[in-house]
């Protein structure tokens, strides 16, 4: 297999910033990119690298909120339990995501187990899978905030971030409909999938560090530093893009693209 280049490099962190965040599955769209341009025996840490990029855009758009957030558990352990009201909805959100986050470990861990999918065929058929939820969540109106989230409600949103590890499935996509099913407020839902993204990324770094040395051998430094700094760029501009559609109820304006993506897919793959 020939090393990859500069351009290929490029193409695949910008869809992986774009693909992140827009419901349209970056999984998916790389597993197809891959094949495409003769990469698919690259480790999959290449793609985990890229998910790091976008990772970090999630932390600069959401600065104020994490930031928030950790200022409100060092409050809360200065007071020993106390919590202050400034600090209430902060605070209200970590136990959910701490129930969230263990359920997508789970769920996750076991798909890629037990359910391994590295075929674009079937990462396209999943493409329209995330397009009709997309067209489904758009009748959920909530209005729950982070105060009436709860632990079942979390677990319940983590288990469709831990199902999103499938090719094709869109992790915000799957996250964000389920908190709307939950009850969520748009503005909740949208952050909150988001957020979530922090740990579930940062884990599967870990996990796949074992094919440093590999990933080497096909991707020369150069080339992923390019990847991850237009995945990073790219990420914080379509999360910038998504909030706003999010909070109008347009996530089923996706399927328009998902719809014909994955017709294409399945007769493009064989």
């Amino acid at each position: 297999m020939a090393p990859m280049t500069f351009m290929q490099a490029l193409i695949l962190g910008l869809f992986q910033g774009v693909s992140e965040f827009l419901p349209v599955s970056s999984s998916g769209h790389l597993l197809a990119l891959r094949e495409l341009f003769g990469l698919s025996e690259v480790p999959r840490l290449f793609d985990v690298i890229l998910h790091a990029a976008t990772l970090l855009s999630i932390l600069v758009v959401f600065r104020a909120r994490i930031g928030g957030i950790l200022a409100a558990l060092v409050r809360w352990a200065a007071r020993r339990g106390d919590v202050p009201a400034q600090d209430a909805e902060n605070l209200a959100l970590v136990p959910p995501a701490l129930a969230a986050t263990a359920v997508t470990a789970v769920t996750g861990l076991g798909i890629e187990k037990f359910l391994p999918v590295e075929s674009p065929r079937i990462a396209s058929a999943f493409l329209l899978v995330t397009a009709a939820l997309l067209i489904g969540s758009s009748r959920f109106r909530g209005t729950r905030g982070y105060g009436r989230l709860g632990l079942g409600r979390g677990a319940l949103i983590g288990l469709a971030q831990g199902i999103g590890v499938l090719p094709g499935i869109s992790r915000s996509g799957i996250t964000i409909s389920a908190g709307l099913a939950a009850g969520l407020d748009r503005d909740t839902a949208g952050e909150f999938a988001f957020l979530l993204a922090v740990p579930a990324v940062a884990g599967a770094l870990l996990l796949e560090l074992k094919d440093l040395a590999d990933l080497g051998a096909v991707v020369a430094p150069a080339p992923l530093a390019v990847g991850f700094l237009v995945a990073f760029a790219s990420g914080i501009a379509s999360l910038s893009l998504l909030m706003p559609l999010v909070r109008k109820g347009r996530l089923a304006w996706f399927a328009a693209y998902l719809i014909p993506a994955g017709l294409a897919g399945l007769f493009l793959f064989r």
